[in-house]
């Protein structure tokens, strides 16, 4: 507990709600009940390796090419808009499965260009819900992600836990997609951040 207090306060938040976020992942709240008698962290572990190893036996290969990472013209000055990278150009993989309830299940691996110019990389867990356009092939979704980044200027480059909204427009298989970097902090140097990407299903 003393290397963890010696984080800023916002960074002890975003750690937390990161943890609490993957640990909302791997409970049931997608899973089926099963009227068995083992214990909580038992059927929750069991029930989450049944689901992730679906998404990698079964999910559909995809590419993910990102773009563009848009920062908020309130939120920080226009000096610092300068010093900032906002093509953040990048490349991952993953697999996606549409679940029996229609809607979407990801892992992925992604590594793009921060603002900084330096490497990011994230690997986690993306679950969507799913609405289709009427009489159409579009589709839009909006869900959430959690998973564990590595940044150079957080934690000397050591990956940490991190929930995000994300959402798509596009078709099953090729979506625009956008996720959400809310503020954390009130100084104008620190704000917020749409990273703007691309997922495509490979056959």
């Amino acid at each position: 507990m003393t290397i963890f207090s010696r984080f800023p306060a916002v960074k002890r938040i975003a750690i937390l709600s990161g943890m609490t976020a993957i640990a909302a992942m791997c409970a049931s709240a997608h899973a089926q009940e099963t009227p068995d008698t083992t214990g909580w962290f038992s059927k929750t572990f069991t029930q989450t390796k049944n689901r992730l190893d679906n998404i990698v036996d079964n999910g559909d290969m995809e590419v993910y090419l990102s773009g563009y990472a848009y920062h908020g013209r309130r939120t920080y000055t226009e000096e610092k808009i300068r010093d900032l990278n906002e093509k953040a150009w990048g490349l991952g993989g993953g697999r996606t499965i549409r679940n029996a309830d229609g809607n979407d299940e990801s892992l992925y691996l992604f590594a793009i260009r921060d603002s900084h110019w330096r490497p990011q990389i994230m690997a986690g867990y993306a679950y969507e819900w799913i609405w289709n356009v009427p009489k159409t092939p579009v589709e839009v979704g909006a869900g959430y992600t959690a998973m564990l980044m590595s940044r150079q200027d957080y934690f000397g480059g050591a990956p940490f836990p991190i929930a995000l909204p994300v959402v798509s427009l596009g078709v099953k298989g090729a979506k625009l997609m956008g996720s959400y970097v809310p503020r954390l902090s009130q100084n104008k140097g620190n704000g917020d951040v749409w990273l703007v990407f691309a997922r495509f299903e490979v056959k």
